[in-house]
């Protein structure tokens, strides 16, 4: 038996495509089986060559097409934004994060009958059959327990307070609004920026682990130190950040200690991988850090988002 679906007329979804492929249809699938779906749905596509595009239209999303070397992580979430402008809430998402329940949408939105939560990320689980390092990942950083963070949680969870992932999100406009909205010029890391600023303005930020995708990466050693590098510049442009709620090194270390005892329960052969990614992380995030010292050259050699630097004011 179909479950009836329940339109929310207050609310928006923001997807960000290019080149979704077969996963992209699993993507439609289950938002179609949701309970409860936005009114307004719209789908930016960075100039997909395969059919990602036409899918969206077929599946009732509008559908704004941006060249690929115009894609910014911080700038094209803002257009989204505000080209959904007669919606309250705004959920926000990428090709790749599967809804794994039909009442995935409907759980995120019930957080907000506090009217305190700014915004809202839900629980990422690993995809089925994914390496273990991946799995890791996903089981470290969302917990089955979710939770509420305010400003006054940041001797306890530090930068953690400001954790935040957009690949699975809804905001409240009026809490992004009030935090200045996606910032414009970050390289990545923009989900966090965005909730580090409404904790800053007051709001309250919720983890709804009962609210699911199936999202899990499988980087290549190269691509964990490009990701890792990109970070780094984040930190290095964001000091603020630090000055608030504390260093990121600290949560890494703690991230190494539970992935070393992680594996060497369920496989110790994998243990020399997770180290040379270990490496591989560090040393990508301190040269991230160290940027201003680097060439753009070699910038954008070492960054996972190189269209970041051909911005003449980088």
């Amino acid at each position: 038996m179909i479950a009836q679906t329940t339109v929310n007329e207050k609310t928006g979804l923001l997807v960000l495509t290019r080149n979704g492929g077969k996963l992209w249809g699993r993507w439609l699938e289950a938002f179609a089986a949701q309970e409860v779906k936005p009114a307004l749905l719209l789908v930016i596509d960075s100039a997909s060559s395969d059919d990602s595009a036409e899918q969206a239209r077929a599946a009732g999303f509008s559908v704004h097409t941006i060249k690929r070397e115009d894609f910014r992580h911080g700038d094209t979430r803002r257009m989204g934004v505000e080209m959904l402008p007669g919606a309250e809430f705004i959920v926000v998402m990428t090709q790749d994060a599967v809804l794994a329940t039909p009442d995935a949408l409907k759980k995120m939105l019930a957080c907000f009958a506090d009217e305190r939560i700014g915004a809202v990320y839900g629980r990422q689980l690993p995809w089925p059959g994914c390496d273990l390092i991946a799995a890791h990942a996903r089981l470290f950083n969302y917990s089955e327990t979710g939770m509420v963070k305010t400003l006054a949680d940041v001797p306890r969870f530090g930068i953690k307070t400001a954790f935040f992932s957009n690949s699975f999100s809804v905001y409240r406009r009026t809490a992004l609004l009030d935090a200045a909205g996606f910032p414009s010029g970050v390289i990545q890391c923009e989900d966090t920026y965005v909730a580090a600023r409404m904790l800053l303005a007051g709001w309250k930020v919720a983890y709804c682990a009962d609210a699911q995708v199936y999202h899990s990466h499988a980087y290549t050693i190269y691509e964990e130190f490009r990701r890792y590098f990109d970070t780094g510049v984040f930190h290095a442009r964001e000091r603020w950040l630090r000055e608030t709620f504390g260093a990121a090194e600290g949560e890494g270390v703690k991230f190494v200690r539970s992935e070393l005892r992680y594996l060497l329960r369920e496989n110790p052969l994998l243990v020399p991988s997770a180290f040379m990614r270990t490496v591989a992380k560090l040393l990508g995030f301190r040269l991230g850090r160290s940027e201003k010292a680097l060439p753009t050259w070699l910038k954008k050699r070492l960054s996972m988002h190189r269209n970041f630097w051909n911005d003449a004011k980088r």
